[in-house]
């Protein structure tokens, strides 16, 4: 048994099925399901799946510090906000920045101004308004800028934490990918100790090759102690690719996190 939901992130796994096929898949074997870009799925196909979304990409555009884009991110925020209650999917993903189909940031940046840590603090203030009156929780997602998502600000989880902390909601927090963090800053078991009640959502795979955990470096059953140490009884997602059979795989990512 375990104190977590278990979710797989529909994406990276049954590549040869359908999308939607996939997502029923992934519900037939027990697991909640996270979404990335929702704008090129079938809503309502997906609705009638009768699966679990745990979590979906919470904007299509935009960013937190450029008026401009910051506008564009507010508009497509709400409007996922929609298609979230469609769903039933309580959690929105945001990122420090728009990202492109390859995970790059449409606008990188090299250099993080303290006027810039303010206005996305603003901006995150506002989207977490607009959860608390749609009843759902945004979550920001820290990322490694090493290997997956060079240029991309607001990256690492300790940043990623002082803006959910300065927001101060319930309705914003963070997204802990434990495979990003490994790459960009290590020590996992204290820093989800330090993210503690801030954690919306941990995601996991292994390092190195984003697969399944069991595959790579990362003590994973150390980890899942950790959390249920802390009483965590929230979403832990698999976002990683299969190494080989994609059922295996999901079977494998159960084990890790098992009592």
């Amino acid at each position: 048994m375990t104190l977590f939901t278990l979710s797989v992130c529909a994406e990276m796994v049954f590549l040869e099925l359908p999308f939607i096929e996939r997502v029923k898949r992934i519900h037939q074997l027990g697991f909640g399901v996270e979404l990335w870009n929702w704008q090129n799925k079938d809503i309502p196909a997906l609705a009638a799946t009768g699966a679990r979304f745990t979590s979906m990409t919470g904007y299509l555009s935009g960013n937190f510090t450029d008026d401009r884009e910051i506008a564009s991110l507010l508009a497509s925020a709400e409007v996922s906000l929609g298609v979230a209650e469609q769903l039933g999917c309580p959690s929105l993903n945001l990122h420090g920045t728009g990202l492109d189909d390859k995970g790059l940031p449409v606008k990188p940046v090299e250099v993080v101004t303290g006027a810039m840590w303010l206005k996305a603090a603003s901006t995150l203030e506002k989207l977490a308004a607009m959860a608390e009156r749609a009843g759902k929780v945004f979550t920001l997602e820290n990322l490694n800028t090493a290997v997956d998502h060079p240029g991309t600000p607001f990256a690492k989880a300790s940043e990623v934490l002082a803006l959910v902390e300065a927001v101060n909601s319930p309705h914003l927090r963070i997204n802990l990918d434990l495979y990003h963090a490994q790459i960009g800053e290590g020590n996992l078991i204290e820093l989800v100790k330090r993210a503690g009640s801030a954690i919306g959502e941990i995601q996991v795979a292994d390092v190195p090759g984003r697969q399944e955990p069991g595959t790579g470096e990362i003590n994973y059953r150390a980890i899942a102690n950790a959390l249920r140490a802390m009483n965590y009884q929230g979403v832990v997602a698999m976002e990683g690719w299969a190494s080989g059979d994609s059922e295996t795989a999901l079977m494998r990512f159960k084990e890790q996190f098992m009592l």
